[in-house]
């Protein structure tokens, strides 16, 4: 199985959103000229048609830059570009009063009035959207708004246009306008939402494996604080006989190699435990630890009745994928499942599958065993399933998918009914 994926598949799900939303920003550049310098080259005279789309363009393009630079600024990635937030202001109002001076006191008639009212509602509005990027706070957007609303009024009355065709305008300017800085602050607190959430599963996912760790951390030191705590008294005392010339030190080291031996002994079952895990428990735990992280878990087959060193193996190889599954991708579903094939006599095997989405394509995925050293990773897992005859293969399926496959022969019957899935 093949990892494939390209430049948009190698991105984690807040990147896409962030890459979507910022080229969506871009994509507005287009629509102003399109929908604003288009209509200005169609509608004035041969003298203006050149230079009325060319000043469009320009604030399109400079609309784009403040664009990028705000949302970077957002994600706190830079400082507020005021000077770019400035400088579109700037430009913004310069083509706006010359708009209207054009269209009441400039030549070529009906015309090119025309198109100087397009330039000057459709410049005001995206100067005005794009402004809004560059400002926290819903009273500053809605002063933004406002500001623009009140500034085309300002600017049309005291130059002759009538009131009612300057009302007119004023609110084209306020339902455009309006409405694009509801699009720049939605896509904004959308973007914030998802890269939070991102951190919020990340620090779940992070918990569950830390809370494992402590699991273990506290079984061991149940075994090995008293044993410990004995050991250290019973050496104290016999160095203090040992001192006094008493033989009684001898039989106190006597004791403290019997406690040392047995603390070795109650050590090793714990790690036992904990290597050679039932299979039931371990799937049990795979589901409770996925759930605690937001991950959907769906078990399926009966693991009863393998044999011991199987069920071992098994459950290391579900406990592997399960951390690997918290710690990578961006999985929203893992589906493991328990089938024997070929009956339960000797000759049959065991499948395990461990199957989830949101892989992240080329780097490893949500679901892939990294590869590592000791008892972790792809080569820890393949010699223990090696050591009973087994095989495991692990790669991304579909696109985001990743798929973790264990196959284990069955020595003998084991008293499972086959085709379990």
């Amino acid at each position: 199985m093949r990892a494939t994926g390209g430049w948009w598949g190698r991105k984690s799900t807040p990147g896409k959103v962030e890459t979507y939303t910022r080229w969506s920003f871009h994509f507005f550049a287009v629509v102003e000229v399109a929908a604003v310098g288009l209509p200005a080259f169609a509608q004035a005279g041969t003298g203006l048609a050149a230079w009325l789309p060319a000043v469009v363009t320009v604030h399109a393009v400079l609309c784009s830059r403040t664009a990028s630079q705000a949302l970077d600024w957002t994600r706190g990635r830079r400082e507020q570009p005021v000077r770019l937030l400035g400088a579109l202001g700037t430009v913004t109002a310069l083509i706006v009063v010359g708009s209207v001076v054009l269209s009441e006191r400039g030549p070529g008639g009906e015309h090119v009035a025309a198109a100087a009212n397009t330039v000057f509602v459709g410049v005001l509005s995206f100067g005005a959207g794009t402004l809004t990027l560059g400002v926290r706070g819903r009273w500053h957007v809605l002063a933004v708004v406002a500001g623009s609303v009140a500034g085309a009024l300002l600017v049309q009355l005291p130059l002759g246009v009538a009131a009612p065709a300057a009302l007119g305008t004023a609110f084209a300017v306020l339902v455009t306008c309006g409405g694009l800085a509801f699009t720049s602050v939605f896509s904004v607190w959308l973007l914030d939402a998802v890269y939070e959430l991102d951190e919020a599963r990340e620090t779940r996912a992070r918990l569950a494996v830390a809370e494992e760790r402590l699991r273990f951390g506290r079984d061991l030191h149940d075994v090995m604080g008293r044993n410990l705590s004995v050991i250290a008294l019973k050496s104290e005392l016999a160095v203090q006989l040992a001192r006094r010339g008493r033989t009684e030190a001898v039989e106190q080291m006597i004791e403290v190699q019997r406690i040392a031996r047995e603390s070795q002994r109650e050590v090793r079952d714990v790690v036992r435990g904990y290597r050679e895990a039932d299979l039931r428990l371990e799937l049990a735990g795979a589901q409770g630890v996925l759930a605690a992280a937001g991950i959907e878990c769906e078990v399926t087959g009966d693991a009863a009745g393998l044999p011991v060193e199987v069920q071992s193996a098994l459950g290391w190889v579900v406990r592997e994928a399960t951390t690997n599954v918290l710690r990578h991708g961006d999985a929203g579903r893992c589906v493991v499942g328990v089938r024997v094939d070929g009956g339960r006599v000797a000759g049959g095997r065991v499948v395990l599958t461990v199957e989830n989405d949101g892989a992240k394509v080329g780097d490893g995925g949500g679901g892939e065993v990294s590869e590592g050293s000791g008892g972790a990773g792809l080569i820890g897992l393949r010699e223990r399933l090696t050591a009973i005859g087994g095989e495991l293969e692990a790669g991304a399926v579909d696109g985001d998918r990743f798929r973790v496959v264990a196959t284990v022969p069955l020595p003998s019957a084991t008293g499972v009914e086959g085709g379990t899935s």
